[in-house]
């Protein structure tokens, strides 16, 4: 592979995001949001070469980096083969349901603070825009926004930044999804409920909804990926 990869490039776009005093923490950010924002698909490798020449850091630090999302079953590495985006099973997906029903749901029934209120309000109307542009990937991008600030209303930096890794296993797993309209569209119904129930003070309605939407969403995914994997 060379830097002329898609997804090289858009690393170097990234580059200034590291500044002067690039960490591998920083760098596994950056790889991390390119995940959740879909640009790097499962089974992608990632050369070092490439990589390394559009963030321009070192090896060490790159492969630092990669081992920080190793850890968190974001990448994957192959003896004499590389590293690899992972790629999910039906069972990885069950269990991050089984995850965000722990963390969001709550989270719903915390939801007091009205500035956190409005970040999940205005993550359901970049999708609502999103699609009535017919932008449906980037209607997957503010779906994950919005479940971001779901998650938020928690007020734990601990729990913000546990989500962020979910986020991205889920950004995985919503690539067996071949139709990207059909998977979103029915959502951005239910996402539209669940942030006016949340100006409106009715946190448990709310909660009640969002576990609907887990139980529709979960079921979706687990199928598809059983018929993706034969």
């Amino acid at each position: 592979m060379t830097a002329t990869d898609p997804w090289a490039d858009l690393l170097a776009a990234d580059r200034a995001l590291l500044g002067r005093t690039s960490t591998a923490e920083r760098v596994a950010d950056v790889l991390r949001q390119r995940i959740i924002d879909g640009a790097l698909s499962p089974g992608t490798r990632l050369s070092e070469e490439s990589a390394g020449k559009a963030l321009a850091v070192s090896r060490n630090t790159l492969r630092e980096a990669f081992r920080l999302l190793v850890h968190e079953r974001l990448l994957v590495h192959e003896f004499h083969r590389g590293v690899f985006v992972r790629v999910l099973s039906a069972e990885d997906v069950i269990d991050l349901y089984r995850i965000r029903r722990l963390l969001e749901t709550s989270a719903v029934r915390r939801g007091e603070n009205p500035d956190l209120v409005a970040a999940v309000d205005r993550a359901v109307g970049d999708g609502e825009r999103a699609a009535a542009e017919e932008r449906w990937w980037d209607v997957g991008t503010a779906n994950m926004r919005f479940h971001e600030a779901v998650a938020a209303l928690a007020g734990s930096p601990r729990v913000n930044e546990t989500m962020r890794q979910l986020l991205a296993e889920l950004r995985l797993a919503f690539h067996v999804m071949s139709r990207p309209e059909e998977f979103h569209r029915p959502y951005l119904g239910f996402n539209r409920e669940i942030a006016d129930l949340l100006t409106a003070g009715e946190r448990e309605r709310a909660a009640a909804k969002l576990d609907a939407y887990f139980d529709a969403a979960e079921d979706q995914l687990v199928a598809a990926y059983r018929d993706h994997q034969g």
